[in-house]
């Protein structure tokens, strides 16, 4: 039996299941837990680890028909200008319910499109958050950015701000594929950005792109690969493109007859991998790639690889403070999601409330197997005596999953390991330990 056979036998091309990014998934969240557990999970943050702050801006000039993240339309910068003095206020929020001491190791800008805003609300928002959660003296600042709606002004701005690494998102550089998806740029704006950041002293690049787009085919992609590997990013994500209309209304003008089929996605999904892989790039994970030496590629081998809401980082800090509309929070007591609507995250500010609506508190169950579950997307490996306490009370998982699996794992007692040609199965085998799965909404393909 192929490869492809054999994935198939096991639910690659027909399972529906989540990225990940956070265990329990934020389909599991409640609105029992909010705000109250949200300004309690402040005060009790640990002044000696740094933090990381994620800040959501998500205004676009232009609303990408594939996108299914949280983000509004704007030709005007009113709207903008009046996020951001929310932005401030929920700071200003946070603030007080930190204890003295707690420094600031990450922050990433993301969206929607963080560089919609100009030079000045760049720095307006920069002063702001350093106010409140100063810097630590080892500071990472990351910013999505889009190149065709960004201009030396504002990478300058960024720069003086201390930008140390820009995350540009790309997708797929074929016009038919472009016209498909409502996203039309240039490889020649892409490289403009990428020499102004460059210009700029801004030392760590990274691309994203999609597979599984209406109209990719494997002639098209690997057209697109080929134009990235000449921009020479340092990292480069490749995502599965998740076609949720009824997530996400505005994937609704997304012809679903161009879509690839699941056979035709692992195969432009392999086709990509394996064109990074030889030209030096090292697999991360399930979809990341880096350069000998990157970051997450020195994260990765010495066991310290991470996944968050962006992905895969090799950020340590135990907590992720989420800002403005939608954000997430991770503390070491659970998740809070703010107000995913803009209106309804401000109103609560104007209010002098914080904004979170729900979230879970995590019980020791859910540390074990969300520590599983990330071991498994990391390391494809899961060792339960690394777990800590309670782990033995995975040992039926790790058979059955044995068991299902055959020799597509390595496992014994308490042992796991997922072989080379089944890292596609990788979500799949995590998921066996997800306890909420049966309660969760519906999920992405798993190919």
């Amino acid at each position: 039996m192929d490869q492809i056979a054999r994935l198939r036998q096991f639910g690659l091309f027909d399972s529906r299941v989540p990225r990940y990014t956070s265990y329990p998934t934020a389909p599991n969240f409640s609105p029992a837990t909010g705000a109250d557990f949200q300004a309690d999970c402040l005060r009790r943050v640990a002044p000696g680890a740094p933090v990381s702050v994620y800040v959501h801006i998500p205004f676009c000039e232009r609303l990408c028909w594939f996108c299914a993240c949280h983000t509004q339309g704007t030709k005007t910068l009113a709207p903008v200008e009046a996020y951001v003095a929310a932005l401030e206020s929920e700071l200003a929020l946070v603030a007080r319910r930190l204890p003295p001491g707690v420094r600031m190791g990450r922050l990433h800008w993301g969206g929607g499109t963080p560089t919609i805003l100009p030079p000045a609300l760049i720095h307006r928002l920069a002063a702001a958050i350093r106010a409140a959660i100063p810097p630590a003296e080892a500071f990472d600042f990351s910013v999505e950015i889009d190149p065709t709606l960004v201009d030396r002004a504002k990478i300058e701005a960024l720069a003086a701000e201390g930008l140390t690494r820009a995350s540009l998102g790309i997708q797929d550089f074929d016009p038919l594929v472009q016209r498909a998806i409502g996203r039309l740029q240039s490889p020649e704006a892409t490289a403009r950005a990428i020499a102004d950041l460059r210009a700029a002293g801004i030392a760590s690049l990274n691309a994203d792109l999609v597979y599984g787009l209406p109209r990719q085919t494997e002639a098209r992609l690997a057209a697109t690969v080929e134009q990235v590997l000449a921009l020479a990013p340092d990292r480069v994500a490749i995502f599965g493109y998740a076609h949720v209309p009824w997530v996400s209304k505005r994937q609704r003008l997304i012809d679903e007859t161009t879509l690839p089929g699941d056979l035709d996605r692992f195969r432009l999904a392999t086709l990509a991998a394996d064109r990074f892989a030889a030209a030096g790039y090292r697999r991360i994970g399930i979809d990341h790639f880096a350069r000998p030496g990157d970051a997450l590629d020195t994260a990765a081998r010495a066991g310290r690889l991470r996944r968050n809401f962006q992905g895969y980082t090799e950020d340590d800090c135990p907590v992720l403070i989420g800002l403005g509309a939608s954000s997430i929070s991770r503390f070491e007591q659970g998740y809070v999601q703010n107000a995913p609507a803009a209106q309804a995250w401000q109103k609560r500010l104007a209010a002098g409330d914080l904004p979170g609506v729900r979230g879970h508190a995590l019980s020791a169950d859910d540390r074990l197997r969300a520590r599983a579950i990330e071991a498994l997307l990391c390391d494809f490996r899961l060792d339960l005596a690394a777990l800590g306490e309670g782990a033995e009370s995975l040992r039926p998982i790790v058979a059955e999953v044995a068991a299902r699996f055959g020799d597509l794992v390595t496992a014994s007692a308490t042992r796991l390991a997922i072989r080379p040609e089944a890292a596609p199965l990788a979500r799949i085998i995590a998921s066996a330990f997800d306890a909420y799965l049966a309660e969760g909404g519906r999920f992405s393909r798993a190919s």
